[in-house]
């Protein structure tokens, strides 16, 4: 080998080690991985939104992150969600807040029964309800959504066309919802959704009182042959991402992250609006679902049942050193402006 060529041969070989050796370890190691879980069956609207904002993000970035889905409480359960994620055993998950109503205050005031009209009216309000008051229970996390389900309504085996087919009925609800139930005269079970499909077939619960999508996301109109329309509260969910996680993030995929937070929530309300009316259309075709709408004067008669349950949650709020009447009128402005 002439003396040109060995020393050629020797440079070349420097400069490849060199640019190994001082290569950033980002471009060594590949996309950045995160694993997101979520309780729910891949089908349903917790699942739909996972799936969404997984393609976006991944989209967005360029490829730069790769996010593996744990579906239907394969890594986190609905009530160990947001202590797996600050743990680490899930890097983000989505939780539904209504499942600890003690734990999110403030949050789960959107679940007071105030007159939300829809999914995307409730997403938008919830998120900036936490944006406003930043409360305390997600101090450890990084939170990347909050959206929340349609408007509740009541699922059942048998009729209920009034407060007295209602009385002492066994409904699964949770969170606020449950308050609603007592205050109608049912008997309210709590339970988290994936629970659900077995107690009803069992005859644990007469039915549920939940947003329309699971009639047929969970084939409940397979059993629940009646559906009582309502329109009351919503259960409000959120997205977190464990803060060791998110720190160690480029900033570049912060951003990302960052700006899908309300273009998300507007984009899940949205998709459940539509997905209720498809839900309950093929309840009626498909199924034979009886859809029952109360009289004005009927309907009245549950309303008015239902005006001490945010009073009492104030009082109960203010007891605790947090302004519940603030929240309040703070969520119904925030309603207004959508």
């Amino acid at each position: 080998m002439s003396r040109k060529l060995a020393l050629f041969v020797a440079c070349v070989f420097f400069v490849g080690v060199f640019s190994f050796t001082f290569m950033p370890p980002s471009a060594m190691a590949g996309p950045i991985k995160l694993s997101y879980a979520q309780f729910a069956p891949a089908k349903t609207f917790v699942g739909v939104q996972l799936e969404r904002w997984i393609k976006e993000v991944e989209k967005r970035t360029g490829g730069k992150v790769k996010i593996d889905a744990f579906h239907a409480g394969t890594l986190l359960g609905a009530k160990n969600m947001m202590d797996g994620v600050i743990a680490g055993t899930a890097d983000i998950g989505s939780l539904c807040m209504a499942y600890q109503p003690g734990r999110f205050l403030i949050t789960n005031a959107t679940s007071l029964p105030l007159g939300f009209p829809n999914a995307r009216v409730a997403s938008l309000t919830l998120s900036d309800l936490y944006e406003k008051y930043k409360p305390k229970a997600f101090s450890k996390v990084k939170v990347l959504c909050m959206y929340t389900c349609g408007t509740s309504n009541i699922m059942s085996k048998v009729p209920v066309r009034n407060l007295g087919d209602l009385k002492g009925l066994d409904l699964r609800a949770s969170g606020g919802a449950a308050k609603i139930l007592k205050a109608w005269g049912a008997n309210q079970i709590g339970m988290p959704m994936s629970a659900t499909p077995e107690a009803l077939q069992k005859g644990v619960v007469k039915g549920l009182f939940s947003s329309l999508e699971v009639m047929k996301d969970f084939k409940f109109a397979e059993i629940c042959k009646y559906v009582t329309i309502t329109d009351t509260v919503i259960y409000p969910f959120s997205v977190v991402m464990n803060m060791d996680k998110w720190n160690a993030l480029p900033k570049d995929v912060q951003k990302v992250m960052d700006d899908l937070i309300r273009e998300h929530s507007e984009w899940t309300g949205t998709y459940m609006d539509k997905h209720v009316i498809e839900s309950i259309a093929w309840s009626k075709k498909v199924q034979g679902v009886e859809v029952i709408n109360l009289s004005k004067q009927e309907k009245a008669k549950w309303d008015k049942l239902l005006d001490p349950i945010a009073a009492g949650w104030i009082k109960s709020a203010d007891a605790k050193g947090i302004q519940g009447g603030a929240i309040v009128a703070d969520i119904q402005t925030f309603m207004k402006r959508y």
